[in-house]
């Protein structure tokens, strides 16, 4: 019972991770990307940037790249980089495996 109970400790803690990682970095991109036209090119660039970093966090290098590097796109005033280089990295946020859990668990 103790090996199942820990198992299960495990699982949550992943996917509590995942959740303050992956899923805070796709909600804060989407909610940037949908009202970029009212934020100032310095808001995008610093979520943008910390949204790096959440990726970095989880292991995710390559979307934590581009997004870095959308952010110095943002910076620089080159929108068509920047959206292109957002999506490249929403595309590959999406890529990442997401924690299994297992439903009906029960733990006495």
């Amino acid at each position: 019972m103790e090996i199942s109970r820990k198992k299960l400790r495990e699982e949550v803690l992943d996917r509590v991770k995942y959740v303050r990682t992956c899923v805070m970095a796709r909600e804060l991109c989407l909610l940037v990307r949908t009202n970029r036209a009212i934020l100032e090119p310095k808001d995008v660039q610093e979520i943008c940037n910390y949204i790096s970093g959440l990726c970095k966090e989880e292991g995710c290098t390559e979307p934590s790249e581009l997004c870095r590097k959308a952010a110095v796109a943002v910076g620089s005033g080159n929108e068509k980089k920047y959206l292109e280089l957002c999506a490249q990295s929403c595309v590959k946020c999406g890529e990442a495996r997401r924690p299994t859990s297992k439903k009906n668990a029960y733990v006495t």
